[in-house]
């Protein structure tokens, strides 16, 4: 390769010119208000009106907002109870997760069609190295905007792009040009603006920590910055560090490409506290065939059942077991749940929320199939694939099994 090369938008780099457009190479990349942007593609009539996307019994709790919900200080996880107070003119959508997922994927191919170097943090958002990517589609800022052109363009819904030298910053700025925005905070712009900030703008600060710093009188990203190190340390211990580098803008870790998946899983929390057997049974099967429809569609199988209970007191326990054969069948998740909720054995409260998560995730295609002698077990399977062939066709609540048609069961 010569001294430049020229990219497909036409401009061409001297390599000095490369080298110093991979100082800030590094991109977070965040779709807005995601489930709810997802739904308003097949209801356009709401775009502009405040929307949340949760179940509406009063113990679930908000799993998108709008923007303009946001205005009223309804926020992701604030309980839906709450939020209907706040916003009592937002219409509720009940969400579609496995719709959500699909398009999550569809966002996944557009940023691995930019660059291999892309670790995925949630459904919905990713850190992205484009530093290999410049010779070929320019500049970090046109990627960014290409990326926001295509999701745009192909599935129907923003992102923001946040363009720094590092992942904390490039986090930092996507999350201050949200909606629909694209921020670019070079090396030379990293420290002043940072020092613009407040304290909690820095990973690992939340709000009891704020707390502290305030005590001594640390309120923002430049007091911290301003701290001798030995007193961080004092105040916060081994965390003094972390938090003193980042107030300079000093994050080394790279992008590391992982699978998407560590984990897949559902959870309920009741309407009503239950210590009811038959109902935590019954909601384990639904979970349990929730959670076996997003394995099969990630194309996994599991080889750890966890089970996740929740008192009443909000106190939580987890259960887990690791089965000899990997697994994607959802009478093998419930039977595997069923033996860990027995495991647990006496309850001391009622329940208040029950959950279940397939773990040690591998490839379908990878994953050893060993041929089991009691044939129940390639039935279900087979028959859990001809369910999830209607449920494509027709929607996902077509055909449902009958322990789940009774009225019993939890919020959503």
């Amino acid at each position: 390769m010569g001294p430049e090369s020229e990219n497909q938008s036409g401009k061409q780099y001297s390599e000095a010119g490369l080298r110093e457009l991979r100082r800030s190479s590094i991109l977070h990349v965040d779709m807005d208000a995601f489930f709810v942007s997802v739904e308003l593609r097949s209801r356009p009539e709401l775009k502009g009106r405040p929307v949340i996307v949760g179940y509406p019994a009063d113990r679930s709790v908000v799993l998108s907002a709008s923007y303009e919900t946001r205005k009223f200080g309804v926020k992701s996880a604030m309980p839906m109870a709450v939020a209907a107070r706040m916003c009592p003119s937002a219409v509720i959508i009940e969400p579609r997760h496995k719709l959500y997922y699909e398009v999550s994927g569809q966002i996944m191919a557009i940023f691995g069609s930019v660059t291999d170097l892309v670790e995925p943090l949630s459904v919905d958002e990713a850190f992205l190295d484009v530093g290999g990517a410049i010779r070929r589609l320019g500049a970090p800022r046109d990627i960014g905007e290409l990326i926001r052109r295509r999701v745009a363009g192909e599935l129907g819904i923003t992102a923001s792009v946040g363009i720094a030298a590092s992942k904390f910053v490039a986090k930092i700025a996507s999350t201050r040009c949200k909606p629909d925005g694209l921020l670019l905070i070079g090396p030379e712009e990293t420290v002043p603006y940072l020092h613009t900030l407040p304290v909690g703008a820095l990973w690992g600060v939340g709000a009891k920590t704020v707390e502290v710093l305030a005590r001594m009188g640390i309120r923002t990203v430049a007091d911290v910055a301003a701290t001798p190190l030995p007193s961080l340390r004092k105040i916060l211990g081994a965390t003094g560090e972390h938090v003193y580098r980042l107030s300079w803008g000093i994050d080394p870790r790279p992008v590391t490409p992982v699978r998407l998946e560590k984990s897949i899983g559902a959870e309920e929390t009741f309407a009503v506290d239950t210590a009811d057997d038959a109902l935590l049974h019954r909601e384990l099967l639904r979970l349990s065939h929730r959670t076996a429809e997003r394995l099969r569609s990630a194309g996994m199988h599991a080889r750890t059942v966890a089970l996740k209970l929740r008192y009443a007191d909000f106190s939580t326990i987890t259960r887990s077991r690791t089965v000899s054969t990997p697994i994607d069948s959802a009478q093998l998740l419930y039977g595997v749940a069923l033996q860990l909720l027995e495991s647990v054995g006496d309850r001391p409260m009622t329940v208040r929320l029950v959950g279940i998560r397939a773990e040690q995730l591998e490839e379908a295609a990878q994953a050893p199939l060993q041929l089991s002698l009691d044939r129940r077990d390639d039935n279900w399977r087979a028959a859990e694939q001809a369910l999830d062939r209607v449920t494509r066709k027709f929607g996902n609540k077509s055909v449902l099994p009958a322990r789940l048609l009774d009225p019993g069961r939890g919020s959503g």
